[in-house]
């Protein structure tokens, strides 16, 4: 029996974000310690593609619909949402298929289940979701033979957040997933170009090696779905608002000046454009005073701090072992995990 198992990363944003949601530039490392893993196995019936009833989703824990006590029902709510992964699985197989139909492919009619689970913190701005989907695809790219170009596999992937299920996105969290290591992004007019019908940008693989000594921190207690922020900002900046269109700018900006700091192996201009990030960001959104606490906390003890994402996990620069001791410390008094983030596969 053909079995295929693939992973997709957890994923942090490091200058940038959320620009590349609005034609701006990011630069975004992957995070190993945590991963969305999909696994693909065939069935020995075969039924024409067009007639299938035989592919199966298998349900996974945070899918869950018994619950012993209300109040496990709402603390499950809390972590993990109304919706697990079982609608990205579903909707990455819909947009995989329709792409392929639009460039032509011929799929064979071998059935098949499929299941996923993930150890990547929800709701922390780590893009646990992107990485259901990109392992998702993964999959089934190998199980038909479908060779989906690197840089278009990204935007087939926002493809089924967006398109599919309604849900504001940028391409970021799914070009490093992509791509993996430490990458930057341009999203702007004029980087963007169309690949196989879909939006693409310019993405350039950096050498991990240069990045300083990093720290990454997360809470679930201080999680806030993506959603929840990007629609808001996203409004504000389609109707033009000045202080949002702006803001985009300027963190555009700010990556470009984060790539040359890395390239020339300035650490101390790198970490102060990380903070810089966070501090544009602050001034166009109104954050939850957890999150906020998380940052303030980071930078008494030494380091830098930024969002990784939408909230809920910040990454930073951490100079020395001293400083991430005290990160650990204090970051644990309100409930933080604090880690190294593993960019480069284990040797």
């Amino acid at each position: 029996m053909l079995l295929i198992r693939k992973r997709a990363y957890a994923r942090a944003g490091l200058v940038g974000n959320p620009s590349d949601g609005y034609h701006g530039k990011t630069i975004s490392v992957i995070v190993r310690n945590f991963f969305a893993e999909v696994t693909l196995y065939e069935w020995d019936e075969i039924v024409p593609l067009v007639e299938r009833d035989e592919i199966e989703i298998v349900w996974s824990q945070e899918d869950k619909s018994r619950f012993r006590s209300v109040g496990e029902l709402v603390r499950d709510v809390k972590l993990h949402g109304y919706y697990g992964g079982i609608r990205l699985v579903k909707a990455t197989i819909k947009k995989f298929v329709e792409f392929c139909r639009r460039q032509g492919h011929d799929l064979h009619d071998r059935n098949f289940s499929v299941r996923y689970e993930s150890n990547i913190p929800r709701q922390c701005g780590l893009a646990g979701s992107s990485a259901i989907i990109v392992a998702t695809l993964r999959c089934l790219m190998d199980f038909y033979g479908v060779p989906i170009p690197q840089e278009v596999q990204p935007s087939l992937a926002l493809s089924v957040e967006t398109e599919e299920l309604g849900i504001a996105a940028g391409l970021q969290d799914r070009v490093i997933q992509v791509y993996e290591g430490l990458v930057y992004m341009d999203f702007s007019h004029e980087a963007m170009r169309d690949l196989a019908g879909l939006a693409c940008g310019v993405y350039e693989p950096l050498d991990p090696a240069l990045l300083p000594s990093l720290y990454l921190a997360y809470s679930t207690d201080a999680s806030e779905p993506t959603e929840v922020i990007h629609n808001n900002l996203r409004a504000r900046y389609h109707q033009g608002e000045p202080a949002v269109v702006h803001a985009m700018q300027h963190l555009a900006d700010l990556t470009v000046e984060a790539r040359a700091a890395l390239v020339s192996g300035d650490h101390a201009r790198f970490g102060a454009l990380v903070n810089a990030n966070f501090d544009v960001r602050r001034s166009i959104c109104r954050l939850p005073a957890g999150q906020v606490e998380m940052v303030e906390r980071a930078r008494r003890a030494g380091a830098t701090a930024s969002f990784t994402g939408s909230g809920g996990a910040i990454i930073g620069v951490c100079p020395d072992a001293a400083t991430f001791a005290r990160l650990q410390a204090d970051l644990g008094e309100i409930r933080c995990k604090v880690i190294r983030p593993q960019v480069l596969p284990a040797p």
